[in-house]
């Protein structure tokens, strides 16, 4: 039997040929420095060959239907399973998915409503019952008389089919007209139909026109339609158009008149409809629901979804705060953004402007926030239908037209209605911002849906729950249902307590099941995944984890590591790329990578069990976990200027009327459990604000009185975590702007003079200087069908990117493609003699890229890499000293060692008058903050307060805080310096780690 994986030679990427043995069935941690091959073993060795030779066990015929992965490069790996890889990436992006759907409980809350579910008139708020034929007939009767109407047996709704069987057997039967999608066809005479494609047919049972003595017929018709179409029956009017959403007119206009007289509106679907149903009907307000199947309940199809949003529950309209998005500006200055912006700039909206000024009686030169109300709403909304004279001056002659003015907002739609520009609708689109649908308030689904009840609830208003909220309502759930409804339910509660458990045990309690997926960060769609496969329940399956800790509280991650426990349990075999402490000394078995990052990592530092590696003299993380390496406090908190940040009254998502204020001029930590409200604080709320008052950004602020103190700025900078590009084209040089002046370097050696090569013959984005063959890629992509897709290095330029003539022209006796492959502290050293290019590498290399390539793809950048890049663009700009930089958690990704380098690089911003913010969990970046803001006490609903604010030792010593309890511990154990406390002592490798290293030679 097998114990262990089995990996030989492994070379991709920086590895260096490595072997290791990974027990199964364990929990094994791989940690080391950001860069030093973490990832490069775990997801694109182990897992990627894990995944590949299962991909290739199934058949030529599902292969082409998968996406194939390349093998990786290595010699052998022994003992490997069936390969799951859980990572960073957000779940997706779409609209339409939400924390329930992704995890499968709204499928199963669907089901529970179908089946237990009870629908309720929406008029009488009485459960509504089945329809007899009598009730049927007294309905139709109360209609126009006169009125003409089909009667249809609805046999086939939205399903996919040929239906040619069925056709012949419905003629068979006597009857000789259906309706297939919407039209009417003689039964012989019916289109062959797709099976691809779903259909609605409906079979034509009588042909009524409504007049006294008619009543047994309709009886008949109506039972013989019922029983052809399992107890459902429409009614259409003959004079009304279809499809749905047509103009009515005359007898139509007549029914929906007739219709909201008896208390009910017809419209089911086509216009005038009326839906019969032997099931469910309200004898009041005539509300019918056709069927209660699970897809009723479904935003994601159109029996369920709202028409007006289709199932979004929110659409994109023109705000007024985006339109208008400085209150301090006059109409003549600009105030009206998308009119000011125009190109080239109208003297037509102007002279709009001013026509209403002098109908109204308002100055242009009056700040927007300034003028009254009604003055405001003319000019955003129009003047609702009453005439305005609108005078306009084009050239010497000037006329008057007397007409309604549409208002700003009217202009904007409906020159985004008319115009076929995708550049036109893009920019349009900037001053639209969501805002609930009108229709179904949010919910995203039809009235009918909405109507069926478990409990006085809705599936909208259960699925709008907290994780931890739903936990509790559908455990209970139980005791508020019949013994029969008890039964049916048992089963399908079971399935969503279950779920909601292991969200719960992942820390994640504090998510609404209704959040969209694509708002989650990394770390919480992990984990949501996570959760998911505990809930499959397979065993024998080989997980790999990219730090499934990010985002995470400390109080959260006890629950984090009993889950793996959970999921190793299951007999599978749990690899972790970690750099948290506490998973760390949790592991079966600790793999740490080193000595350094990137062309000097790649190598196994040590391998064993935490004992082991506590003992292990050559490993940095050794260091840090035994003590002999600490990142010190600092010996003094600052106290600022003396002025500070004011947030007042917050009340974005979960925020409780906070008003929360910044020391400038300080490092202020932003603290608290996951889901207290740290994001809605500072990126919602603070930044948004901010953005928009000194950048001019166009961004809707979350709820907020004001914010006071911006004066004191002048700029605000958030450095997050999203790619810096999203083609392999982006690297970090074209980020930084370290490519242009490289471009323009080599333009003007004395070869490229001579040529007359101008700087865009070193682009290999453009003609000219690039190799043609790959367009500037270095590879060739090669499709394969059902194998995978080959990259071949282009056999022209080799690779180089550029074609021979441009890689002729050498500095220092490297080409262009040379710089490009070089590593940034390669680079810093050979543009020594070059400031501009040097300085933006060296800002590189200080915030820890060293070990990064100069042109390396954006595409394979982490999210923590990506955002030191971006921290080291801003760097390099020329420092104001009035800045405030925001980072959301710009630990990701980084080891102790690297956190060390980044606050240096933080703390030596603030020194220049700066003000640095970040959200952050991890206590060794906490302990070193100025000024502390822990919100909570909990997370979702039971967060949204300042639970404690002041200095680290003010925070740790309040009772309430759970972070201050996790830093109490911290701050006694850490020294106070502004050097890294080290023991010294003799090293076996310090002669190999200083050849490599020359920082942390430096450091020990």
């Amino acid at each position: 039997m097998l114990t262990h994986i089995t990996v030989r030679g492994a070379r991709e990427h920086n590895l260096k040929g490595i072997d290791v043995a990974i027990p199964r069935e364990s929990l094994t941690v791989i940690t080391g420095l950001s860069g030093s091959g973490k990832s490069s073993l775990a997801f694109d060795t182990i897992y990627a060959e894990g995944q590949r030779r299962y991909v290739e066990s199934l058949s030529a015929y599902a292969r082409q239907f998968l996406e194939m992965m390349q093998k990786p490069d290595v010699e052998h790996i022994d003992g490997l399973s069936p390969a799951i890889s859980i990572e960073q990436k957000t779940t997706s992006r779409n609209p339409r998915s939400t924390v329930a759907t992704v995890t499968e409980i709204y499928d199963y809350m669907r089901l529970l409503w179908a089946r237990v579910g009870i629908p309720y008139s929406p008029a009488t708020g009485l459960p509504i019952e089945a329809q007899q034929v009598s009730q049927m007939v007294d309905r139709t009767m109360k209609l126009p008389e006169g009125s003409r109407h089909y009667l249809l047996a609805p046999v086939v709704r939205g399903r996919k089919g040929e239906y040619r069987k069925e056709l012949a057997e419905w003629q068979k039967a006597g009857f000789t007209r259906v309706r297939i999608d919407g039209e009417f066809y003689a039964i012989e005479d019916a289109p062959a139909l797709d099976k691809k494609y779903k259909h609605d047919i409906e079979v034509v049972v009588d042909r009524v026109v409504i007049r006294e003595g008619i009543e047994t017929r309709l009886a008949d018709s109506f039972e013989t339609a019922l029983k052809l179409a399992e107890g459902l029956a429409y009614l259409d009017p003959a004079d009304v158009p279809h499809p749905a959403g047509a103009e009515r007119t005359g007898v139509a206009a007549a029914l929906e008149s007739a219709s909201e007289r008896e208390g009910f509106k017809l419209d089911f679907g086509a216009p005038g409809r009326i839906v019969f149903s032997e099931k469910f009907a309200c004898p009041v307000s005539g509300f019918t629901i056709a069927e209660i199947e699970p897809r009723l309940f479904s935003f994601n199809a159109p029996q369920g979804a709202c028409p007006a949003c289709d199932g979004l529950g929110e659409k994109q309209i023109f705000d007024e705060d985006l339109v208008v998005p400085n209150h301090a500006l006059s109409l003549k200055k600009g105030a009206v953004v998308p009119w000011a912006k125009s190109q080239p700039p109208s003297p037509y909206y102007m002279q709009v402007l001013g026509s209403l000024a002098r109908a109204y009686d308002f100055s242009l030169e009056t700040p927007w926030g300034e003028l009254d109300e009604q003055a405001r709403h003319v000019i955003l909304h129009g003047t609702g239908g009453r005439p305005v004279t609108l005078r306009f001056v084009d050239g010497k002659k000037s006329y008057e037209v007397k007409k309604p003015f549409e208002g700003v907002i009217g202009n904007l739609e409906r020159r985004m209605l008319s115009t076929e520009s995708a550049w036109m609708r893009e920019e349009l689109s900037n001053y639209q911002a969501a805002h609930p649908c009108e229709t179904c308030g949010g919910a995203r689904l039809r009235p009918e849906p909405l109507a069926v009840k478990i409990a006085g609830e809705d599936i909208s208003l259960s699925s709008r729950r907290s994780v931890a909220d739903a936990l509790d309502w559908f455990s209970s759930l139980d005791e508020k249902l019949n013994p029969t409804q008890r039964e049916i339910a048992k089963a399908i509660l079971k399935e969503i307590n279950e779920r909601l458990g292991f969200l719960h045990n992942v820390g994640l309690d504090y998510l609404n099941l209704d959040r969209t997926s694509g708002t989650l960060s990394g770390g919480e769609s992990q984990r949501i995944r996570l959760a998911s496969q505990i809930g499959s329940g397979l065993s024998g399956v080989l997980y790999v984890l990219d730090e499934p800790s990010i985002g995470l509280h400390q109080k959260d991650n006890d629950r984090l590591l009993e889950t793996l426990k959970r999921l190793k349990g299951l007999g599978n075999t749990v690899l972790v790329v970690e750099h948290d402490e506490d998973a760390i000394r949790t592991a079966d078995h600790v793999i740490d990578m080193g000595p350094g990052a990137g062309v000097h990592g790649g190598e196994v530092v040590c391998a064993g069990t935490l004992d082991e590696l506590l003992a292990c003299e050559d490993s940095l993380t050794a260091d840090y976990l035994a003590g002999r390496r600490h990142i010190p406090m600092r010996s003094v908190r600052r106290k600022g200027s003396g002025k500070k940040l004011t947030v007042h009254g917050a009340r974005e998502n979960n925020l409780r009327d906070v008003t929360a204020s910044i020391p400038l001029g300080t490092f202020t930590c932003i603290t608290g459990v996951s889901g207290s409200g740290k994001s809605s604080l500072t990126i919602d709320t603070l930044y948004s604000a901010a953005a928009r008052s000194l950048n001019g950004a166009r961004i809707i602020a979350g709820k907020h009185d004001k914010v006071t103190g911006l004066e004191h700025l002048d700029k605000v900078i958030d450095i997050d975590q999203s790619p810096i590009g999203r083609t392999p084209r982006s690297n970090p040089a074209t980020y930084t702007g370290a490519f242009t002046q490289i471009r323009d370097w080599f333009a003007g050696l004395p070869e490229s003079l001579a040529r007359g090569y101008k700087p865009g013959r070193f682009s290999f984005n453009v003609k000219g200087g690039r190799c043609e063959a790959c367009q500037g890629d270095g590879v060739l992509k090669i499709e394969m069908h059902f194998l995978p897709d080959v990259y071949v290095t282009c056999d022209v330029c080799h690779g180089h990117r550029y074609n021979r003539e441009t890689l002729e022209v050498k500095f220092k006796g490297k080409s262009i493609a040379d710089v490009l492959d070089m590593t940034v502290e390669d680079a810093v050293e050979f543009f020594k003699a070059v400031p501009g290019i040097r300085d933006k590498m060296a800002m590189l290399a200080e915030v820890g890229l060293g070990y990064i390539k100069v042109g390396q793809q954006a595409t394979t950048l982490s999210g923590g890499e990506a955002q030191r890049v971006k921290l080291s663009k801003e760097l390099s700009r020329r420092a104001t000293g009035n800045t405030l930089y925001i980072l959301d958690e710009p630990t990701t990704g980084l080891h102790f060692e690297d956190v060390r380098k980044l606050l240096d690089v933080l703390h030596a911003l603030v020194e220049q008058g700066n003000t640095v913010v970040v959200i952050e969990h991890n206590l060794d970046v906490i302990k070193t903050a100025d000024w502390i803001l822990d919100l909570g006490p909990g997370g979702g609903v039971n967060g949204g307060e300042i639970v404690a604010e002041g200095t680290p030792e003010v925070v740790a010593a309040n009772e309430r805080s759970f972070t201050g309890q996790y830093l109490r511990e911290t701050l006694k154990k850490s020294p106070v310096s502004s050097e890294p406390a080290l023991v010294p002592k003799p090293r076996k490798r310090a002669k190999r780690v200083a050849a490599d290293e020359p920082d942390l030679l430096a450091a020990k």
